[in-house]
């Protein structure tokens, strides 16, 4: 399924970090995970430029 991991493995993992974290911030830890991932694909395929060359950019445009 997972690799070398089975099922129960999987949950038994997810009830202990369930039990770490709690409800309440297994939320924020999720949608902070998803965004870093986001972010860390963004900056692989360059669709974000750095935003020292933007700023450098606007400066040449704007002089």
């Amino acid at each position: 399924m997972f690799g070398p991991f089975s099922g129960w493995e999987i949950l038994i993992i997810l009830l202990i970090v369930l039990l770490i974290f709690g409800p309440g911030r297994l939320g924020e830890l999720g949608k902070s995970l998803g965004e870093g991932i986001r972010n860390f694909k963004k900056a692989i395929s360059g669709e974000e430029e750095p935003k020292i060359q933007n700023k450098e950019k606007e400066e040449t445009k704007n002089p």
